[in-house]
């Protein structure tokens, strides 16, 4: 160990972090994180998956000490997130979602001002810094303002700041948020790099599917706060067994018409329709069409084969999402209102491509009009939405989560300025 970083090396934990029964209520009512228990072992990346609003950043707040847990307990690098907060920060690098860099400093002068406040030492923190402008390829640019530098670099950047001092762990929280393809792909090389050659391990969260499942061992699906599925990707894709068949039609007004058709078909093991243009834009509504399985919304019940374990009772709802259904799909028939707005139909399917010519035919003698037909294996965006019975793309509760997180560091910086 130097200066007051933690350095790189073998450590004899192997559960790196351990959170039991993690919970955070605001203003007493609010469970933004509803007792979620889970562990990370050294070296894993580890991928919190959730459309915004779903308790992924409170929770990283929470296990970097800038948030106060409710009830509960987790430790850090063996360290106890409320008995010893200074180690678990000495022992953590965290990556806003918002950006949090001195646009008026170059960038090595950010990388000093943030080896400073860690203590490092004058000629360790000169040497951390070249280091990791290597390491994010920014050395030809390090003396270049921040305010210069693209949205990709200035990721990098931060990425390089929240490693400087050594850590063990390192939240990353959205951190291809708002960037180009190309240059998403170029971060995650970086974040697969930092964690083989450096031993980081990693708790990113995210609302991009491909992302988790490009980077990630598990994948922890959170949604209204609770644990829905922890597993590998494969493993959790796996869950659906068969082919996706996705019908995109030009009138959605016809799936009331057509989806009853398709419900008699024994091989067809679910139904997903995806409403996309009613005031809850994005939601969905899963129907479990495999015998012997209960008809509902398709959140809660048991998820055998997964890490999670039983998910709350079986057919049980949230409240939030009773409300919702209550507020935004309720009519005469119970039906319309579901589907109102919605375009397409997907249909997971025993053998898939020897089904389609089928599928087409029953929607042609229906005098129903398809816009497209696609098939795929099943994804994580299948996989949310057969554990949650909605869009992972679902947008609600995003001001709620910015006002939040901005709460969240004038808090901090008020501890540091008092302190």
């Amino acid at each position: 160990m130097t200066g007051k970083g933690v350095s790189y090396g073998v450590s004899k934990i192997n559960n790196i972090i351990d959170v039991k029964a993690l919970t955070k209520v605001f203003n007493g009512k609010v469970r933004a994180v509803d007792g979620i228990s889970f562990t990370v072992r050294e070296g894993e990346i580890l991928g919190f998956l959730g459309p915004n609003g779903a308790g992924k950043t409170t929770t990283l707040n929470m296990l970097a000490t800038l948030l106060r847990l409710t009830n509960g307990s987790a430790t850090v690098n063996g360290h106890n997130i409320l008995e010893d907060a200074d180690a678990v920060r000495r022992s953590i690098g965290y990556v806003f979602q918002d950006p949090t860099l001195d646009l008026e400093l170059t960038g090595r002068e950010n990388l000093d001002f943030h080896g400073r406040l860690y203590g490092l030492e004058r000629i360790v923190r000169l040497q951390r810094i070249e280091e990791m402008l290597e390491v994010v390829q920014l050395t030809d640019r390090a003396d270049d303002l921040v305010k210069t530098y693209s949205g990709g670099m200035k990721r990098r950047l931060e990425i390089a700041r929240g490693l400087l001092h050594h850590p063990k762990v390192l939240f990353l929280d959205e951190p291809t948020l708002g960037l180009d393809p190309q240059t998403r792909r170029s971060i995650w090389e970086h974040i697969q790099r930092l964690n083989q050659e450096k031993n980081v391990t990693i708790i990113l969260t995210t609302h991009y599917t491909e992302e988790a499942d490009y980077l990630c061992e598990r994948i922890l699906i959170i949604d209204f706060g609770k644990i829905v599925a922890l597993d590998t990707p494969s493993k959790l894709k796996a869950r659906l067994e068969g082919d996706v068949v996705s019908l995109v039609f030009k009138d959605p007004a016809v799936i009331v018409r057509i989806r009853p058709l398709l419900e008699e078909k024994e091989w067809i093991r679910s139904i997903n329709v995806v409403a996309s243009g009613n005031s809850y834009a994005r939601m969905s509504h899963m129907i479990q069409m495999k015998r012997g399985m209960s008809v509902g919304i398709g959140i809660g019940g048991i998820i055998p084969g997964m890490d999670s374990g039983s998910i709350g009772g079986r057919g049980k709802i949230p409240k939030q999402v009773q409300q919702m259904l209550a507020k935004g799909m309720a009519d005469e028939n119970g039906q319309r209102g579901r589907d109102e707005g919605a375009k397409c139909l997907n249909l997971l399917v025993d053998n898939g491509g020897h089904r389609i010519p089928e599928i087409v035919k029953l929607v042609d003698e229906a005098g129903v009009i398809l816009e497209s037909v696609e098939l795929h294996k099943p994804t994580l965006d299948d996989v949310f939405l057969s554990v949650t019975g909605r869009d992972i793309r679902d947008e609600r509760g995003s001001f709620m989560e910015m006002a939040r997180r901005h709460r969240i560091v004038q808090q901090a910086r008020g501890r540091r300025i008092r302190g």
